[in-house]
This record gives C-alpha cells, structure tokens and sequence, in this order.
C-alpha cells in the first residue's frame, strides 16, 4: 500500500490525472479530502506517485487497514453523539426494543430510560429477520423513533437495512447501525459512510477480526472516522446461548484500532438471565459501551422478546455496573 500526500490547495486537474494514470494500470485507489491535505491511496504504484506533480510526501505501508489501525493513528478516536461520547475511561449506554412496535410502547420505553439518564435510544424499523414471516417491524417506525425521540431529547440509533431504505433512515436517525448480515455489504459500507453520521458497525456473525477491521476501512475510506465497533457474539458450536460473546475482540480491537467498541451482550446471549455478567465483562475487559435491548413487556414482544429486559430488569443492571464502573473508575455515560 501507498498513500501519496498532496497540499489542501492542490488544483483538481492534478488529483485528476493522477487518478487516470491508476485507472490505466488498473490498480484500485481512493482519494480523501481532509482538513490539512488531500491523500491518495493505491495497493501499489510507488513509481507513479514519484512520477506525480505535486505531491508532497509518499509513504508505503503493509497495513491491511491503515485508515482505522492504530499504527497510523496512534491516539484513541472519540465518537460523540449530542452529549455523550464513545471514549477512553467511559461507558456509554445505548437502551430501547429489539423492534418498534407501536407507538405507545416506543414512547413507555423512552420514558422510562430518560428518567434513568440513558441518552441514546435504540430501536429497530426495519428489520432483517431470520425468517421471512417473523415481525419486519412498523410501516411507522421511523415516524414514531423521531416523534418520541424529540419528546424525551434522546439521540437515536437504527439499522440500515438497504441501500434503498439508507436516504429516508438517515433523515431519522442520528447514528447509522449496520448490522451483522450487512457487515461486510460493501455498497451500503460505502453508502453509509458517505452519510457523515456517527456509524454503529456491528461484527458479522462469522468475521474474524482482520474482517471486521476491513469493513471499518471501507466506511473510513469515505472521510467519515466517526466509526464504533459492536462486537455482538459470533457463531460457534456451542447452543448454550444464541451466539458467543467474543470478549477477547475488546482488546484486541483497542490494540489494533484506534476506534471505541462496545458490545450488544442481547445479541449475544439471546437470554435475558446472563446479560448482567456480560456487560459486567465487557466494562472490565475496555469496552467503551453497550447496545441493550429493553421492552416494557417482553413476554409479548414481536421480536427478540427472550433477550429484552424488562424495567426492572435494566434498571437493577444500571445500579449494578454503576456501583462495578466507581470500582473500576469509569464514568457511565
């Protein structure tokens, strides 16, 4: 890999050659536009970069990933999403239904979690099931997610489950989720990215990590950084739970990357009666946050009802990894 480095005010006819001299050659490149410069980045090429007027600097590299790897960008990445940060020393919470039901149970949810100080709500609108007669989710959704979220002044978060639904979704919502199905979709990474909102990138469920840091790369090559890893559980033998929350992926992301994960323990467990110890786990192991579903009834709820805590449920866990976060001194956000 190369990366070429050319001044801020470089005349565009020269990041145009440059880039007609690389489509030639066949050999895949991206440009970026960024406050202090303008950088190229190709698989190869030194001899045409030297060859390049005006470029400032070359540098090669072997990263597979270089735009999120902590090689590159040795300082920890802050993600901030109205008054809350994904950051070093913190745990930011992100609470609400697997689905959005209706209206009433959207705003019942919201409610109660405002009251607990929880600042971003998550709820699906479109969803990407397993089965194709399962709950899809609300033609109202979207609707309901923005309406409740004004009310009670959260921050939203959502999946994007096409390239068809993305305009509409980020006109909503304020962070962009992308799933574990879509993980390594690279058009909706690509698309997603261009959006220049914060994206909640969850680990597809067979990803190794290399992956899982590649699919990052691809929403980085857009210009956006404001990027969080979900380590959400990947598939294994074991059926003890719903899939294996993967806790060595914490530090091994916050060594590799310099971006913040969190983890989403529902997903993981697909039981309610575990959650507790894996968030525990995940705030000792670095993790900067989690994604939990909550449901004001899950024993009715039309999806994911297993792995939703009730009320009474979260707001135990919330006094409970408050009392661990003093212990271990973090602040939960």
């Amino acid at each position: 890999m190369i990366k070429i480095l050319f001044p801020k005010d470089i005349k565009q006819e020269l990041i145009f050659h440059a880039s007609e001299i690389f489509k030639e050659k066949n050999i895949p490149f991206y440009v970026q536009h960024n406050e202090e410069n303008v950088s190229f980045l190709a698989s190869e090429g030194k001899e045409i970069a030297e060859s390049l007027v005006g470029s400032v600097q070359i540098q090669e590299f072997s990263l597979p990933y270089p735009l999120v790897s902590r090689k590159f960008h040795p300082e920890d990445s802050v993600v901030s999403l109205g008054s809350v940060s994904f950051q070093k020393d913190s745990f930011t919470l992100i609470a609400g239904p697997c689905s959005i039901e209706n209206k009433a149970m959207i705003s019942d949810t919201a409610q109660f979690l405002s009251g607990l100080g929880i600042k971003i709500l998550r709820g699906g609108t479109y969803k990407c099931r397993t089965s194709p007669y399962s709950f899809q989710g609300n033609e109202h959704s979207l609707e309901y997610l923005q309406e409740i979220a004004r009310k009670f002044s959260m921050k939203t978060v959502t999946e994007v489950l096409g390239e068809d639904l993305l305009e509409e979704t980020a006109k909503v919502a304020d962070m962009l989720q992308i799933g574990s199905r879509n993980s390594q979709n690279v058009r909706l990474l690509q698309k997603v990215g261009m959006q220049k909102k914060p994206v909640l990138l969850k680990r597809g469920f067979m990803n190794t990590m290399q992956e899982f840091f590649l699919s990052a790369e691809y929403i980085a090559l857009t210009g956006n950084n404001n990027i969080i890893l979900c380590e959400r559980g990947i598939r294994t033998f074991e059926n003890a739970t719903r899939n294996t929350l993967d806790i060595a992926a914490i530090p091994v992301a916050k060594k590799e990357t310099h971006l913040p994960i969190i983890i989403d323990p529902s997903h993981a467990a697909g039981r309610r009666d575990i959650i507790p110890a894996l968030v525990k786990a995940g705030m000792v192991a670095g993790a900067q946050g989690a994604i939990i579903e909550v449901h004001p009834d899950p024993e009715h709820a039309l999806s994911d009802g297993k792995q939703s805590l009730n009320f009474q449920e979260f707001e135990k866990l919330l006094g409970e990894i408050r009392t661990l976060a003093q212990a271990i001194n973090i602040q939960i956000l």
